[in-house]
């Protein structure tokens, strides 16, 4: 069974609502799994910090696998029932859930399974829900915009996550009054953190279940949608070879998105244990990184619709492999904000033109189901990752040689992509 989708009409607010959802959910990647409770967590619930980092790595690990198995069969059966909306509503909704109840995480290592169960619950339901987010790219994308849609939203995004790092630093880590009195001896002042997150998220992303275009239902019940959908996919993976350059993309990505995503993951672990700094100054860190991260994006975005999706990423992947192993060599605070601050200039744009590239390529009827082959592509070896690097650390004791795991994924995905023909946006 083949579902053809007719373009939605989106107008400038449905386009800004979209790109709005990138705004809403960045603080979770931002505030939960980098800079503030991920740094908590390993410096205050667990026994010590290698410790926490390899516990830390685990649960990621966990989360990513079931993303990398379950959102190609999601995708494909989204793909059945037409409307992808739906679905991003309940896996935003089990975001929002659980990174509001890591609230209850206190800074004792008798907490450390209630926060990597929900951590992973959350990490899980954020990344199924950009498959759904994802796969209306394309069809909402004016001709010749993908690459900048893309980009806007990525921008936007880092913009939230920077607000958020903002508003908790001033109103909850680095005032002697905390907001609403929270008690600082009981590490309260940090635990509210989520709650933050998770009602910022649901604020902000509802703009585009109000105003974006979804596109029209099918009427295939959910039963026949997912034996319709499975059918669908398991061809899709016998003709994959047939997909043209979708294949190798698909293997690139995986391999760089999995050093992407570990340095990201890991980034404020790695500031904390090797120079020392607090969780105040990381917030810091993070704005400053999400400033050049979102410039980055935005910026890039029209590089993307003019030089291509893949020469963009191959500067981009390239300029942070240099800048990151040099972040592995210095041994000053001042020269890690020296080197680490211009990552987030590329990082953002190595993020966005994959995704327009994979908007680009995908078959029109196979939208959802592809962007589930993205998620696959960007997880199924994301366990290895955070799995490399905790194994390396716990094996030698030091942080800077499980980090250095991360360039090996870069250099990979960068020499994979070079024989990759860019595609441009043809689309009406």
């Amino acid at each position: 069974m083949t579902t053809v989708h007719s373009k939605p009409r989106a107008g400038r607010a449905a386009l800004a609502s979209w790109c709005l959802y990138d705004w809403a959910t960045q603080g979770f990647p931002t505030v939960i799994i980098t800079f503030v409770f991920a740094t908590y967590f390993t410096e205050k619930v667990a026994s010590d910090s290698v410790t926490g980092t390899t516990m830390w790595g685990s649960a990621l690990s966990m989360s990513a696998l079931l993303v990398a198995f379950s959102s190609p069969v999601l995708g494909a059966i989204a793909d059945q029932t037409g409307r992808r909306k739906p679905w991003l509503f309940c896996f935003s909704l089990v975001c929002v859930v659980a990174t509001a109840l890591l609230w209850f995480t206190r800074a004792d290592p008798a907490s450390a399974l209630w926060a990597l169960v929900f951590v992973a619950l959350g990490n899980f339901a954020f990344e199924t829900a950009m498959v759904f987010y994802n796969a209306m790219l394309p069809g909402l994308a004016p001709k010749g915009m993908i690459g900048r849609l893309s980009g806007w939203g990525w921008g936007l995004g880092y913009a939230g996550g920077m607000i958020l790092l903002v508003l908790a630093l001033t109103t909850l880590i680095q005032t002697d009054q905390p907001a609403f009195s929270l008690d600082k001896d009981a590490w309260e002042h940090v635990r509210a953190t989520p709650l933050l997150v998770a009602v910022w998220f649901a604020i902000f992303s509802l703009p585009l279940f109000l105003l974006t275009p979804d596109a029209p239902a099918t009427g295939i019940s959910i039963a026949a949608a997912a034996r319709a959908g499975i059918r669908t996919l398991a061809n899709t993976m016998r003709r994959i070879r047939s997909f043209g350059q979708i294949p190798l993309f698909l293997i690139a990505r995986m391999i760089y998105t999995d050093g992407l995503n570990t340095l990201f993951a890991f980034g404020g672990i790695y500031a904390a244990g090797e120079f020392g700094m607090a969780v105040d100054e990381i917030i810091l860190f993070g704005i400053v990184l999400n400033v050049t991260a979102g410039l980055g994006a935005a910026g890039f975005a029209w590089v993307d619709d003019w030089i291509g999706a893949k020469r963009t990423i191959l500067i981009s992947v390239v300029a942070i492999t240099l800048l990151g192993a040099g972040l592995l060599l210095v041994q000053s605070k001042a020269a890690f904000w020296l080197l680490g601050a211009p990552i987030g200039i590329f990082f953002g744009p190595a993020q966005s033109a994959s995704r327009s590239m994979m908007a680009r390529l995908a078959p029109p009827h196979l939208q959802t189901e592809m962007f589930g082959l993205y998620a696959f592509s960007g997880k199924a070896t994301a366990f290895v990752g955070p799995f490399l690097l905790a194994l390396v650390t716990d094996w030698t004791g030091n942080q800077r040689a499980g980090m250095a795991t991360i360039l090996m994924f870069l250099v990979v995905g960068a020499a994979l992509m070079l024989p990759i023909r860019d595609v441009h946006d043809v689309r009406a």
